[in-house]
């Protein structure tokens, strides 16, 4: 059987940001319609800041990852993200718990070591 990389980052890619979009259109929003509390202020900057911030790596970085644009740009709010649910969110929290944002924020260090692959906008 002929190996395909390009077709593994893409259904890597579309899929994990697809669930990702599970997460972040909901808190886009409520963003949206004013709620500007969506999430908790575990960083220390402020609930608005962070509930803009979160909405960009779960909504926005996700769309760009979809198509394949500056790819591995946008990645890193994301895996940032994905760090501070597991490892401040869920700190004390068992391993079923903070397995979710673990499994999230493997699969984005990998779309971000390798890119896109040639089917995307970047093509790269």
């Amino acid at each position: 059987m002929k190996r395909n990389p390009d077709l593994g980052l893409l259904v890597l890619r579309v899929g994990l940001s697809a669930l990702m979009l599970t997460h972040g259109i909901p808190k886009f929003l409520e963003l949206v319609g004013g709620n500007t509390a969506v999430v908790g202020n575990p960083i220390g900057v402020g609930g608005l800041l962070t509930s803009i911030l979160v909405v960009i790596a779960e909504f926005i970085c996700p769309v760009l990852i979809i198509i394949g644009l500056k790819t591995r740009m946008a990645t890193i709010p994301v895996i940032i993200t994905m760090a501070i649910a597991a490892f401040m969110i869920h700190a004390s929290d068992p391993i079923g718990t903070k397995e979710k944002a673990l499994m999230y924020l493997v699969g984005f260090i990998a779309i971000g070591i390798m890119g896109a692959g040639r089917l995307s906008v970047d093509k790269k």
